[in-house]
């Protein structure tokens, strides 16, 4: 039952246990930005720098380019990453994209592909399989196929945690190195399939984006909890 497959995507979804954010060590002195809530365990790194600001930075923000509309050609299952600075809106963007998906027009392994291209290129902070962790399975995307699911999503309103601005309220130079942000982001995603089946439900998700001053987003990962 498409139903059914969905809900066993949904959980294996979640099962991750796993930190979403790896410890890098920069200079060889790290300073790990804790962000506790409930049950939540990301840590966001830097090294101790001079010229560290006396104040939280604000992100700059940048007009976002459209995006352009999902194409099938050279495996590309989804919109390209929008070009912009501004942390929050590229979560949204994000989300949408992690949220939507068709397996009547694309295999599990082009909708990984579009995704791998949302990612930041720097090693030491991507982590994928936070990332790889949302799409079902090769098996049950194939599954999922037979039954013509597909997904889209309205997203809403995103911000910044409260347990990540306080963090940088307290050491406002810990942002400066891997200019990682955690963004929560909710929304809707509706789900449909074969014989007029449709469902619809109300989501939320924590993402951590690298949005350094001389470039434009990239995602880093998706957390293991939402935080508020």
């Amino acid at each position: 039952m498409p139903k059914e497959r969905f809900s066993s995507a949904r959980a294996r979804r979640h099962g991750t246990t796993s930190s979403v954010l790896r410890r890098a060590s920069i200079g060889g002195i790290v300073l790990a930005v804790l962000l506790a809530v409930a049950g939540l365990i990301a840590y966001v790194t830097r090294a101790e720098s001079p010229a560290a600001p006396k104040s939280t930075p604000a992100p700059a923000s940048s007009s976002v380019s459209p995006s352009p509309a999902a194409t099938a050609h050279a495996g590309v299952a989804m919109a390209s990453p929008p070009r912009t600075t501004d942390p929050i809106e590229f979560a949204k963007a994000a989300t949408k994209v992690l949220w939507t998906y068709d397996t009547r027009s694309f295999s599990q392994a082009e909708h990984m592909a579009g995704l791998k291209r949302w990612m930041t290129d720097e090693k030491k902070y991507a982590d994928w399989k936070s990332v790889s962790d949302q799409v079902p399975s090769p098996v049950l995307w194939s599954r999922m196929r037979d039954n013509g699911q597909h997904a889209s999503a309205t997203v809403g309103e995103g911000h910044f945690p409260q347990a990540f601005k306080t963090a940088l309220a307290q050491d406002p130079g810990a942002i400066t190195e891997a200019y990682v942000y955690a963004v929560t982001v909710t929304g809707k995603q509706s789900i449909a399939w074969k014989g007029s089946g449709a469902g619809a439900e109300s989501r939320s998700t924590t993402l951590a984006v690298q949005c350094r001053p001389d470039r434009d987003c990239a995602l880093v990962g998706v957390l293991p909890s939402v935080a508020p």
